[in-house]
């Protein structure tokens, strides 16, 4: 058996910000991380401070020889069950069959994208079938844009989406749009193909269309998907966590959810974050994390004292 101040699950940017934080306030710190972050199929990650066009992988791969530096431990392995452990600790079992034990617990295990099943649009993800046009927008700028509507919150997307390209195409579910929203496209410029996509065009690796069900094939070279956002939240609904409608754990401005000695970072914590928010976000867990453990620390020497000890 092994024990630590705090284990981290997910080795993205929010956690392994948050364990070499929490390593550099001495603490102990475990990152469990199986080795499939969100972002792994792009090529390269924008609006990064200083890091701006670098390959997710190499940001990953540095964050964790910084956290090493300061004494972190890593297990590349997942977690299958988490335990309570008193009032506020935890048993955290891998799949490899380890079991630590934790005083403090951070997860930021993310999101899973959920797209259209549309053909050939999952097999383009993060290339030319993009998410994020603050991620990715600046790639793609002045080509033919396409942004697949479904629904109405979809039209102020493609707005968005305008800022980078003038020639773009807003595919529209038939009887979708009001009168307002299409007065808007048209007002911008906006394309407007009103039917059912079929399938994704492609041809020498590019994305060159998409073919509507009624044969019509319209030529665009990258196009804007909102995916549903689904939390990765298996983990905190097995310990009681409060979430909401669906499925977001429920916590306060720090990521500290309604169990004790619970915290919550990254896109699981906030589905829009970016890395750079995440990585903010999993420091600021941190400190609050270590917060909390200073207290405990303040009581147990207390008791001590007046024991004697």
């Amino acid at each position: 058996m092994s024990k630590y101040d705090v284990v981290v699950i997910g080795g993205g940017a929010a956690g392994l910000s948050a364990a070499l934080l929490l390593s550099r306030a001495r603490r102990t710190v475990l990152v469990v991380d199986s080795g499939t972050p969100r972002n792994g199929p792009a090529g390269h990650m924008q609006g990064f401070l200083s890091r701006d066009g670098l390959p997710p992988g190499e940001l990953l791969a540095a964050g964790r020889r910084e956290v090493k530096g300061y004494g972190g431990e890593f297990l590349d392995t997942s977690v299958t069950d988490i335990v309570r452990c008193g009032t506020a600790g935890f048993w955290v079992l891998t799949a490899d069959g380890q079991r630590v034990l934790a005083r403090r617990l951070l997860v930021a295990t993310g999101l899973r994208d959920e797209l259209p099943d549309i053909p050939g649009l999952a097999d383009r993800w993060a290339r030319d079938v993009l998410h994020c046009p603050y991620c990715h927008g600046y790639e793609v700028r002045d080509m033919q844009l396409g942004v697949l509507g479904g629904a109405p919150d979809t039209v102020r997307y493609a707005q968005i989406v305008r800022q980078w390209a003038s020639d773009v195409v807003f595919f529209a579910p038939p009887g979708m749009l009001t009168a307002v929203q299409r007065s808007e496209l048209v007002a911008r410029a906006i394309g407007i193909v009103e039917g059912t996509v079929q399938r994704i065009l492609v041809e020498e690796d590019h994305l060159r269309g998409v073919e509507m069900a009624d044969g019509r094939t319209i030529r665009r070279a990258a196009l804007f998907v909102p995916p549903r956002f689904v939390p990765n939240n298996r983990l905190l609904l097995g310990l009681g966590c409060d979430v909401d409608e669906a499925g977001w754990p429920a916590k306060d401005s720090t990521g500290q959810t309604s169990v004790r000695g619970l915290w919550v970072a990254g896109n699981l914590a906030n589905p829009r974050a970016q890395v750079i928010t995440a990585a903010g976000e999993g420091s600021a867990a941190a400190i609050a994390i270590n917060a909390d453990l200073v207290d405990g620390d303040v009581g147990d020497a207390v008791r001590a004292f007046n024991l004697g000890f």
